[in-house]
């Protein structure tokens, strides 16, 4: 069967995050969200793959290429041009992201699912794809109810007793809300889909091509069914997601590396002494990182492949991301820490390039900081009294 998977657009809401990433490859611990996608289309029986890219297209292409790795056949439309010598990235929205593709090669000749390629889901796509048929339908939504003061966010649907929908209300003010029901983004379409959607032209699926086929009465059907739904969003959504990770919860996830202590999981070639470190899972450290003595690591956290956590450092319910050197006198609390930013899930973002924070984190690729009079003496404290902390806590347990 064949699926779509959209992953054209700039992510604009989660920078920093993608200003060097797409959307789609927003890793959750060491696996891109779009790599989560394909392995729940395959498990699904959805094994022809085609993907709209535009924005960093090569990021996608180069790590998913033909799709062979993934036990699936993929290929690539790209929405964009070169100009001199630089890549413009032109989206054509995401119905005519469809529609480009069909015009190419009619590559659409049966029933297929479209997903929104910055979503974690575990939604039961075979058990979607029956209702369509069943229901003889031309597009079938999945629909998930929202909390109220969240309906702002997406468009919702009003569905009559037959699970028809009527009529679709995008982004209602709050007090003007027609339903609960939330537009999830994913779709399944029969190729009758394509008389809808105009040839050559910028044109959205849930803004304009789902509210027309609802206003002229068309076959279009929505499902609600249990299951989780991580939109990728907003930063928020992103630390959410990670926390919800690493603790084991949905989406379920296998922690990757060697699992060492029951809370504890470690990539290769990491270099700590866990004797003089203290850790309270569960805590997942990449390949190749440094954790340095006397440095706290409070659970959920993730330590980045590469990442340097220098002696003294205190990390709780933090992402530190890959190549990232975190100072030892830094002390991080519910933060997404990378080699130039560093934010909260409310959003506040520190821009490492337009202030000197190379003493607070930095690339861990990047020549040894010097660290002015002021900072040193700030190092030199914090170090001290890690050390403290560690010969005290070492002097208990021998005692013990």
């Amino acid at each position: 069967m064949k699926a779509m998977i959209l992953a054209a657009g700039r992510g604009t809401r989660v920078r920093p995050l993608t200003e060097t990433l797409p959307k789609p490859m927003i890793p959750i611990i060491h696996k891109p969200v779009m790599e989560m996608l394909v392995d729940h289309l395959r498990k699904h029986g959805f094994h022809q793959i085609m993907v709209n890219t535009s924005y960093l297209a090569p990021q996608i292409e180069g790590y998913f290429r033909d799709g062979h790795h993934f036990g699936t056949s993929m290929a690539y439309s790209f929405e964009g041009t070169i100009e001199n010598g630089q890549m413009i990235d032109r989206p054509v929205g995401s119905a005519g992201a469809l529609q480009k593709i069909q015009r190419h090669s009619g590559f659409f000749d049966d029933d297929f699912v479209v997903v929104c390629g910055d979503a974690v889901i575990d939604l039961d796509l075979t058990e979607m794809l029956a209702f369509h048929r069943a229901k003889q339908s031309i597009a079938t939504v999945a629909l998930k109810k929202v909390p109220t003061k969240d309906l702002v966010n997406y468009g919702v649907a009003v569905l009559d007793d037959s699970k028809r929908i009527l009529k679709f209300q995008e982004k209602p003010a709050a007090g003007t809300e027609l339903s609960d029901l939330a537009n999830t983004g994913i779709y399944i379409f029969s190729p009758e889909i394509f008389g809808w959607i105009p040839r050559e032209a910028v044109y959205d699926i849930g803004g304009q091509l789902l509210p027309v086929l609802a206003a002229v009465g068309a076959r279009i059907h929505g499902i609600e069914l249990p299951f989780n739904w991580f939109d990728i969003g907003r930063l928020n959504d992103y630390y959410q997601v990670v926390m919800q990770a690493m603790r084991g919860e949905a989406p379920p996830y296998n922690l990757p590396g060697e699992r060492i202590r029951p809370d504890l999981w470690v990539g290769l070639n990491v270099r700590a002494n866990f004797d003089r470190v203290k850790i309270s899972g569960p805590v997942f450290i990449g390949g190749s990182a440094s954790i340095g003595d006397g440095c706290e690591i409070t659970g959920p956290a993730m330590i980045g492949v590469n990442a340097c956590i220098e002696a003294g450092a205190q990390i709780n319910a933090s992402v530190i991301l890959d190549h990232t050197r975190v100072s030892g006198f830094a002390s991080y609390h519910r933060k997404v820490v990378g080699p130039n930013f560093c934010f909260d899930p409310e959003g506040t973002v520190l821009d490492g390039r337009n202030t000197d924070t190379n003493w607070l984190f930095s690339d861990a690729r990047s020549p040894e900081i010097f660290l002015n009079e002021d900072q040193r003496s700030i190092m030199a404290h914090n170090t001290r009294a890690a050390a403290s902390r560690s010969g005290r806590e070492n002097a208990a347990a021998a005692a013990e």
